[in-house]
């Protein structure tokens, strides 16, 4: 049992490495890293030239309702807000070794309908 769990993280961590060798975020175009728990939903702007956060947006400790879909398109709306007020409009997408569905899907949806661009 054990060993299925490691190997599943492993795979993980190596779908991860294989995104974040080819996404590289700048001052112009910073990396959306999107970081999902099976109960939060977590955004950052990252400058990766100078390993810097621009903007953050997280469901951790805020009063959001609906389902877990729901919340991640709340952060998405966010971020892309943020985004605006930083005088950002593209960014590079990193899903961190997570497929593009479901609440990734619901959050790049929500950020895209709110003018971001990727």
């Amino acid at each position: 049992m054990a060993n299925s769990l490691a190997k599943k993280l492993l795979n993980r961590s190596l779908r991860k490495a294989r995104v974040r060798a080819k996404v590289h975020g700048t001052a112009e175009r910073p990396r959306l890293s999107v970081t999902i728990s099976n109960i939060h939903v977590s955004a950052q702007l990252i400058d990766d030239e100078k390993g810097h956060t621009l903007a953050s947006a997280t469901t951790v400790g805020t009063k959001a309702t609906g389902t877990k879909t729901e919340r991640a398109a709340i952060i998405g709306t966010e971020i892309a807000k943020k985004a605006k007020k930083a005088k950002i409009n593209a960014v590079v997408f990193d899903r961190n070794g997570r497929q593009y569905a479901g609440r990734l899907s619901a959050l790049a949806d929500a950020a895209r309908k709110e003018g971001l661009v990727f």
